[in-house]
């Protein structure tokens, strides 16, 4: 199975802290790289990441507060510096595009590759990427502003081919990619092998929802159903729950209740709010809702 993992870069919320950063995450798929949200610091945890620069094919942005998209015009200017050719994909809601032509005609002038802007409709979900491993749908949330979550879904893959059968049957390698496709063989002697003889299921396809800044939706769940892995903001504890609901934030019992809600394998907390030295509350009070629920931090890297 081919790696489908999550690089923490940030965590945080809007205040800065010293002991997270704001939000930022590459989503790793196939030997693909994308970022969601670019707060600032971003540049530095993707040294400390060891996730290649120019590995970064695309970027996603949830909305435009700050601390979701500071460092975006910071580590486009560090692509030119590095000699990228490849365009750069940035998706986001419709009103970054004034604001990323404006930083580039001001910082980034000579680029040697192009930045290709997607508008994202944040009020309904739909596939804004789509390529021949992956597709990536919006999800629409509550915020103050615009904004929406990402889910990134894994095509479905070809079933494996049985060596033992094709040993045993002398089939030419010239027929394996009609078997994966679904073909039978006939051995020389007329014997008829179907297709499921010859093959194993393929793994299901996986998937990773990503849901930035939101007030609790009771219907989110519907869009993230059965994910593999849930990204959820948390960034109060139920205790503070009037506040959340004030600056449309979520508490970790609520995300928890999404997760709950739509069947997920793993929720991961984070937007941790700076009032907290220690999340092992808000991680306590989620697992007593979901317990297969663990704190996001700068660094870790979770497979899918």
């Amino acid at each position: 199975m081919e790696p489908f993992k999550i690089h923490i870069l940030g965590c945080g919320s809007a205040l800065p802290t010293l002991k997270h950063y704001a939000s930022a995450q590459v989503v790793e798929l196939r030997g693909k790289f994308f970022m969601v949200d670019c707060g600032e610091g971003t540049q530095m945890q993707l040294r400390r990441s060891h996730v290649g620069f120019t590995k970064i094919q695309a970027i996603f942005i949830s909305h435009l507060h700050g601390d979701h998209c500071f460092g975006l015009p910071g580590l486009i200017s560090t692509f030119g510096m590095l000699g990228r050719t490849a365009p750069l994909h940035v998706y986001g809601p419709a009103a970054l595009g004034p604001m990323l032509d404006a930083v580039l005609r001001q910082f980034c002038t000579g680029l040697e590759f192009t930045v290709e802007f997607h508008a994202v409709a944040t009020t309904r979900q739909q596939v804004v990427y789509d390529d021949r491993s992956l597709t990536v749908e919006s999800v629409p949330l509550r915020h103050r502003i615009a904004c929406c979550g990402y889910l990134f879904r894994e095509k479905p893959t070809l079933p494996h081919i049985r060596r033992d059968m094709i040993d045993c049957f002398e089939i030419p390698l010239s027929q394996i990619n009609n078997i994966k496709n679904g073909a039978g063989w006939t051995t020389p002697d007329g014997l008829f092998i179907p297709h499921d003889r010859l093959t194993l299921p393929a793994a299901p396809p996986r998937a990773y929802a990503y849901c930035s800044d939101t007030r609790y939706m009771p219907t989110l769940h519907e869009a993230v159903e059965g994910v593999n892995l849930l990204y959820h903001e948390s960034t109060y504890d139920a205790a503070h729950a009037d506040r959340a609901r004030l600056y449309h934030h979520s508490t970790s019992v609520q995300a928890a209740t999404v997760a709950r809600d739509a069947h997920v394998g793993r929720l991961l907390l984070g937007h941790f709010s700076a009032r907290y030295d220690d999340e092992t509350l808000l991680l306590r009070e989620a697992q007593a809702v979901f317990p297969n629920t663990l704190l996001a931090n700068e660094g870790l890297v979770v497979s899918v």
